[in-house]
C-alpha cells in the first residue's frame, strides 16, 4: 500500500497490454510489464474481451484486468476506481469461486451503503454515476464454490477479474 507500505489481503496479478500495480515508493499505477519479471502481462482471453464488447458500452477494448485472489479471509476496503484516464469506461468486474458480499455506497466516502452477495459467475457493470461510487468486498463465505482447486488455492476462496480502460478512446 502506498503509505504503509502493508502488503494488500489480495494476491494479485494482471491480463492486457497495461496492469495495475502498487508499491510503497510509486503508489497505485498502471504499468506495461511485471514489476518483478519485467515481463509483458499475459494477453487477456478473447473470452474476456467478448464479454466486454457486450456489457460495456464503449467503443475501445479494455487494456487491464486485474485478476485478484481473495483467501477466506480476504477483503477489499471501500474505495473508488480512479487511477484510469477513461473514467467514462465502466469497470467491468467477473466472480469465480466462493461467495462475496460487495458492498456499494455513494459517490463520497461514507455514508449509507447497500451490499449484495456475488456468487460465481456473477458480473457487475460499474458504469455511468455508479462508476465514482465508492464500493468494496467485506467477507468471503468459504466453502460455498468448489471451483477452486484446494491443492492451488488452500481453503478456496474467490477470483475477481476485473476489466479496466485506461485510456481515452
Amino acid at each position: 500500500m502506498p503509505r504503509t507500505g502493508q502488503p494488500l489481503s489480495v494476491t494479485m496479478t494482471n491480463f492486457g497490454s497495461l496492469g495495475w500495480v502498487t508499491d510503497k515508493r510509486d503508489g497505485y499505477r498502471y504499468e506495461p510489464t511485471h514489476p518483478e519479471t519485467g515481463s509483458p502481462w499475459p494477453e487477456m482471453p478473447a473470452l474476456l474481451t467478448e464479454l466486454w464488447q457486450e456489457v460495456a458500452d464503449y467503443p475501445a477494448l479494455p487494456e487491464a484486468c486485474l485478476v485478484n485472489w481473495y483467501a477466506p479471509d480476504s477483503r477489499m476496503g471501500m474505495h473508488v476506481d480512479w487511477d484510469e484516464e477513461a473514467t467514462d469506461a465502466a469497470v467491468v468486474s467477473i466472480s469465480l469461486g466462493d461467495k462475496a458480499r460487495f458492498r456499494l455506497g455513494g459517490q463520497r466516502r461514507g455514508g449509507k451503503t447497500g451490499s449484495m452477495v456475488l456468487s460465481s459467475g456473477d458480473v457487475v457493470v460499474l458504469g455511468d454515476e455508479a462508476r465514482s461510487c465508492y464500493h468494496g468486498v467485506d467477507r468471503i463465505y468459504p466453502g460455498t464454490s468448489t471451483l477452486l482447486p484446494p491443492e492451488a488455492f488452500p481453503g478456496g476462496g474467490r477470483i475477481n477479474l476485473t476489466m479496466r480502460r485506461v485510456k481515452r478512446a
